[in-house]
């Protein structure tokens, strides 16, 4: 038998910026760190220049002719688009997908302790997927599990409303509630003025 090999996971590769003795054309055009233009200058008078700042030589437009190259803290600038990146993260809105499933013939407390979850996620502004699941020759009286999912879409039309209509698939009966808009706003002005 032969060896396997391991593969190593493949990684989107970061934009890599050039920066100081990693710029290795002839001529740049030079940008002073408060953003006026310095002109054209060949790479070694430029890397004087930063470092006679203190600074670092960054290629940040690596295509043009000749490439730009600004003087800045590179450090501080990673830095800074780290910060950014992590904000545009925090700011956005994650939709999470519960699932809770019934069968057509279940009892009135079953039904009510399942209710009770439906509600719960969709105080928790997520949607939720109900599904109904046939067994044997149940699945040849579809109207008793729609008539059961839009039983649960009315006792919960306060807090969410039916973005998919119940559909059969295969052996079971999908429908997916969706949070209303003001319940939404008004848990996050509940949290806010907590």
């Amino acid at each position: 038998m032969r060896p396997r090999r391991g593969f190593e996971p493949v990684r989107p590769a970061e934009p890599q910026v050039r920066i100081n003795e990693a710029i290795r054309v002839p001529r740049v055009r030079l940008v002073d760190d408060d953003g006026s233009q310095v002109g054209i200058k060949t790479t070694s008078e430029a890397l004087e220049y930063a470092h006679s700042k203190d600074l670092d030589l960054v290629e940040i437009a690596p295509h043009a002719d000749p490439p730009v190259c600004r003087i800045m803290d590179y450090g501080k600038y990673r830095y800074e688009q780290e910060q950014k990146a992590k904000t545009a993260r925090k700011h956005q809105t994650q939709i999470n997908v519960k699932e809770i499933k019934f069968r057509p013939k279940i009892g009135i407390h079953d039904y009510e302790t399942k209710k009770g979850h439906v509600v719960r996620f969709l105080k928790d502004r997520a949607k939720v997927k109900v599904t109904i699941m046939f067994r044997g020759r149940e699945v040849t009286h579809p109207e008793r599990g729609r008539d059961l999912l839009m039983r649960l879409a009315e006792d919960v039309k306060e807090l969410g409303q039916v973005e998919t209509q119940p559909a059969l698939d295969g052996r079971n009966m999908v429908m997916v509630l969706a949070p209303n808009k003001n319940v939404a706003q008004a848990q996050v002005g509940v949290a806010q003025s907590a």
